[in-house]
C-alpha cells in the first residue's frame, strides 16, 4: 500500500511591527513538507503602503527601501493562498503568523483563513519543558540544524522546516504515550497529588535547610567548598521601592522608563474583561495591544474552592 502523503506548509513572516489589527506583513516565507520533506518554497517581500517601525527594523533588518517596489499585500496575497492552500500551517509561535496572515486575507478577500495552525513552540514545551528557552534559536540548537540569518523569514523557515519532522517525531512519541495513560486519569490524578505533596515538603526542608546555612554564617561562618566543587555562600542585597511618578521623567529622559516598568499584562487584561471601565476605555486600551501569544496549561482548584 502506498504511503500517504501528508503536506505541511512551515512559514514565517516579518512584520511592521506587533500589533496585527494595525501593522502588516513585509516579508514572507514558506516551504512545503511532504512527509517531512522539503519539495517546494515560495518567498516575497511585501510593501505594506505604512511606516515600519524602528524596533521592527532593528529585529529583521528590512526597510522602506528594500520593499518599495516589492508587490503589495493585494499582489501579493494571492500568491501565498496559492501555496498555503489549505494545508496545515506551522510555524513557531503560530498564532503570531496566523493572525497576521488571517488579518490581510480578510483585508484582500473578505474572509477569514481556515487552516489548522500548528504551534512548534508549543511542541517543544511539551517535548523539553526543562529547557530555559524555547525559541527558534532554542529548537534549532537543540536538533543540530544551523540557523543562519536569524530573523529573516525564508532563513526561519528554513531552520524551522529542518528541525521540525525531529521534533515532530518525539512529540508524537510523547502525545501516544500519553493516549495510553487516559484510561488511568484518576489514578494518574491522585498519584500527581502524591507527588505534589512530596515537592512541598522536600521544598520545605530545603528552606529549613537555608535557614540553618543563613545562621551559621550570620554567627561568622566561612564559605563551604563541597567535594564535588559546590561552594556555600552568603550574600546580602538591598532593594528599594520607588515612587514612579517622582522618577518618571528621569527615565524617560534617559530612555530606561519601558525597561524600568512592565506592564503587569494579566492585571490589564482582567480590566479590560471586566466591569470596572466602560466601553470607551476598554477600545483604547485594546488599541494599544501589540502583539499576542498563546499559552496553555491546567490548574488544580484547592479543595474548598
Amino acid at each position: 500500500m502506498a504511503r500517504k502523503k501528508i503536506i505541511e506548509i512551515v512559514l514565517d513572516t516579518e512584520t511592521t511591527g506587533l500589533d496585527y489589527t494595525k501593522e502588516k506583513m513585509v516579508e514572507f516565507a514558506a516551504v512545503r513538507l511532504e512527509n517531512g520533506k522539503i519539495k517546494d518554497e515560495f518567498q516575497t517581500l511585501i510593501n505594506p503602503k505604512q511606516h515600519i517601525r524602528k524596533s521592527s527594523i532593528a529585529i529583521h533588518g528590512i526597510t522602506a527601501d528594500m520593499v518599495e517596489d516589492a508587490p503589495t499585500e493585494e499582489e501579493a496575497m494571492p500568491q501565498i493562498m496559492e501555496f498555503i492552500q489549505d494545508y496545515p500551517i506551522v510555524a513557531h509561535n503560530a498564532i503570531f503568523d496566523y493572525t497576521f496572515i488571517n488579518e490581510a486575507s480578510k483585508r484582500v478577500f473578505g474572509k477569514e483563513i481556515s487552516n489548522t495552525r500548528v504551534d512548534t513552540q508549543q511542541m517543544f514545551k511539551e517535548v523539553y519543558p526543562d529547557l530555559d528557552s524555547h525559541g527558534l534559536e532554542a529548537l534549532t540548537h537543540k536538533f543540530n540544524v544551523p540557523l543562519t540569518n536569524h530573523h529573516r523569514a525564508m532563513a526561519d523557515t528554513m531552520g524551522l522546516a529542518l528541525a521540525y519532522p525531529a521534533l515532530k517525531k518525539l512529540y508524537l512519541q510523547k502525545y501516544n504515550w500519553e493516549s495510553k495513560q487516559l484510561e488511568n486519569i484518576e489514578y494518574l490524578f491522585e498519584r500527581y497529588l502524591r507527588i505534589q505533596q512530596t515537592v512541598n515538603t522536600l521544598q520545605s526542608e530545603l528552606q529549613d535547610l537555608k535557614s540553618v546555612f543563613k545562621l551559621y554564617f550570620e554567627q561568622g561562618g566561612t564559605p563551604i567548598v563541597s567535594p564535588s566543587g559546590e561552594t556555600l555562600i552568603y550574600n546580602s542585597k538591598q532593594t528599594f521601592g520607588y515612587d514612579i511618578h517622582q522618577i518618571k521623567d528621569v527615565l524617560e529622559e534617559v530612555g530606561a522608563f519601558d525597561k524600568a516598568v512592565k506592564i503587569n499584562t494579566g492585571f490589564v487584561d482582567r480590566l479590560v474583561g471586566g466591569g470596572r471601565l466602560d466601553d470607551d476605555k476598554k477600545e483604547i486600551i485594546k488599541d494599544a495591544r501589540q502583539e499576542i501569544t498563546e499559552t496553555r496549561n491546567i490548574q488544580i482548584l484547592k479543595a474548598g474552592k
